[in-house]
């Protein structure tokens, strides 16, 4: 009986080591996970989508997206809460970011080019620049409609309100309730002014045109960057290498925002493209 209790308790040693490890070994994949950081621009939620789905249905790795303000999300990365973000507009929109972490990020490169922000109208509004708008502000109601207050494109915003010397107020919101804004007026042929960058399904929805910048409140051409922490190469190279090689079309980006616009889950309308797409994402795996 003696015998027969010790070998009880030596499987039951045995058992708890084997429960043991498997916890452990069942952790790991969590420490592997990647983290991606995004904010909710229309155009940043379909790229952020497009690329995890690559790195889960490609490369095999568990991913986890997150969207925040753009500094949270620059932050974020420099700290290592984010292994990379497809998110980064530069040179200006997002420049201050850059410059309080640019020690601890590292670049890879435009993943978008000819990307562009600014003031947008409607193409019937009659008004073609910023330095026009003083004299209309009653068809205005003297707002200009923007985005989340974290965004680069709102402080663009205020520096061009400050530039022009506008009579206007700038209202913070979201790309929703500014999109939301911008339909509604449309609809009722009214006059608005709204924050707008390309690209951007909504100048394929509508017929939009953005204010002349004579004082280049907004800067010239921009690009969108991939940045990553440091640590992604050792972490993942395979995830690094995609993300170094990761480049489209602004025309790319559209055909994935608009079937999101349309009604389908991010997830779903990235791999969509993706399979409609094959030959250009094994082009970014090739290496």
């Amino acid at each position: 009986m003696k015998r027969l209790s010790m070998a009880l308790m030596s499987f039951a040693g045995i058992l708890i080591i084997m429960l043991i490890l498997l916890k452990l070994h069942s952790c790991a994949p969590e420490e592997e996970r990647i983290e991606i950081g995004y904010v909710l621009w229309d155009s940043e939620i379909a790229s952020s989508h497009v690329v995890a789905a690559i790195i889960e249905d490609r490369l095999g790795h568990e991913v986890a997206l997150r969207a925040v303000d753009a500094g949270p999300m620059w932050m974020g990365v420099a700290r290592g809460d984010f292994d990379a973000i497809v998110a980064a507009w530069l040179p200006a929109t997002h420049e201050a970011y850059l410059e309080q972490t640019r020690d601890d990020v590292e670049n890879l490169g435009p993943n978008l080019k000819g990307a562009k922000i600014g003031w947008v109208v409607p193409d019937y509004v009659p008004v073609n620049s910023i330095d026009e708008l003083n004299d209309y502000k009653g068809e205005f109601n003297g707002q200009i409609i923007g985005i989340d207050p974290g965004a680069g494109l709102m402080a663009a915003s205020d520096r061009a309100v400050d530039d022009y010397e506008l009579d206007y107020q700038l209202v913070e919101g979201s790309d929703a309730a500014m999109v939301a804004a911008l339909r509604r007026a449309i609809e009722r042929d009214e006059w608005i002014v709204v924050t707008g960058w390309t690209p951007h399904w909504k100048f394929v929805a509508y017929d939009l045109k953005y204010l002349d910048d004579p004082l280049e409140s907004f800067g010239e051409e921009e690009h969108i960057a991939t940045i990553v922490n440091p640590g992604l190469n050792t972490k993942a190279p395979d995830v690094y290498e995609f993300l170094d090689n990761f480049y489209w079309t602004a025309g790319d980006m559209g055909e994935v925002m608009i079937l999101i616009e349309e009604g389908m889950e991010p997830f779903d309308a990235a791999r969509q493209w993706i399979s409609e797409n094959n030959e250009m994402v094994e082009g970014w795996l090739s290496n």
